[in-house]
């Protein structure tokens, strides 16, 4: 509905925990968040999205029958908020639709995100926008990280130079100093390695609260190996994921010979230190810290981002938004803007020529 103010965002993210659905009312600049869904991917739909991740035969098949029901799994949990708040299709302007990932490549000029853009507005019946990322890339940027014009937008103080850490799958930041000169990037795995030695060894989606690293004893020098990585080391602008940090990167530091747990330790030990790092070369006059994403809800994660920073770490919830609905929240806005042909990249972040339109529009 071209006049509404109401708006849909939806994110999975490379945690490849589920999709997020949310929302909001966006009017005169200001969000509304009205509801929040989380639907889990079941452990079958889950292994399918990991195995996508690498060649493999039949894969194109696969992938197509996998972006159909990401579809229409987003198009039920769509339709019960709509029913749940007595809305219809007509009320809502447009969808903003990331889909799963599953090859993020931008160096050989492309990413890809499963998900059926026309199957959800066919079974919605409301504007979809997807495929946010490839304008990007084929002007020359990373295609990611996107979140960085939203975070300006809504989080950004006069009087405080502030960082936006995201911690899903992958880490990353945005600094937001009071000169305006923003910079943002991908740092590293946030959730990702921790989720899947955590699946390999307890057979659990993710380590609940930190507590089983917590109950590990840090390996120094298998950390310092893993900080050899040259992704680490390399300038912005940068970006990451599943096809660099996964079980074959693992594998190489010969982990199976120490305690499962202190491997865990050492893998939150690393998605700490990352961040700091970050912090220190990048955004060294930061006065204030916010996390969003699945790693804002693990505990001991924060205690040691907060022991190694020595600043106080609060969440997104703080700015008004809550830190699990952050993305989806953003992919709604960034949708809204390519409807109304504003241009929504970073291209001082992403490295793209200049500002482009991201997004594309299924009416």
């Amino acid at each position: 509905m071209k006049n509404s103010s109401f708006l849909i965002g939806v994110m999975s993210g490379t945690s490849l925990d589920g999709i997020d659905i949310v929302l909001i009312n966006y009017k005169n600049k200001s969000i509304n968040i009205i509801e929040f869904i989380q639907i889990p991917y079941k452990q079958d739909m889950k292994k399918k999205f990991l195995a996508l991740h690498s060649d493999q035969p039949s894969d194109l098949k696969k992938s197509i029958e996998l972006s159909l029901l990401h579809a229409k799994i987003t198009a039920k949990g769509i339709n019960q908020i709509l029913k749940k708040l007595k809305l219809e299709a007509k009320n809502i302007k447009c969808i903003g639709y990331h889909g799963q990932t599953i090859r993020h490549c931008p160096n050989k000029g492309y990413s890809l995100q499963l998900g059926n853009a026309n199957l959800l507005a066919e079974l919605t019946n409301i504007t979809v926008i997807s495929d946010f990322r490839n304008r990007d890339i084929v002007a020359g940027g990373q295609g990611a990280p996107l979140v960085p014009v939203f975070h300006k937008e809504f989080f950004f103080k006069k009087n405080k130079n502030i960082a936006i850490i995201n911690i899903g799958g992958i880490a990353n930041i945005t600094y937001l100093p009071v000169d305006k000169k923003i910079i943002g990037f991908d740092i590293g795995p946030g959730n990702i390695l921790l989720d899947h030695w955590m699946y390999i060894n307890n057979n659990k989606n993710f380590d609940n609260l930190g507590k089983w690293a917590k109950s590990g004893k840090l390996i120094d020098h298998l950390l310092l190996d893993f900080k050899k990585e040259p992704f680490f080391k390399k300038k912005f602008p940068k970006t990451t994921g599943r096809e660099l940090f996964n079980i074959d990167w693992l594998n190489k530091f010969n982990i199976k010979k120490y305690a499962p747990e202190d491997v865990q330790r050492t893998l939150l030990e690393l998605s700490a230190v990352s961040i700091n790092d970050s912090i220190k070369r990048f955004c060294s006059k930061v006065d204030g810290i916010y996390i969003c994403g699945g790693g804002s809800q693990n505990k001991f994660l924060i205690e040691r981002l907060e022991s190694i920073t020595n600043i106080k770490i609060n969440t997104t919830d703080e700015l008004n938004i809550p830190s699990q609905q952050v993305e989806a929240v953003a992919f709604a806005w960034l949708a809204e803007k390519c409807l109304a042909k504003e241009k929504n990249n970073s291209p001082s972040i992403t490295g793209a020529k200049g500002p482009r339109i991201l997004g594309v529009i299924h009416y």
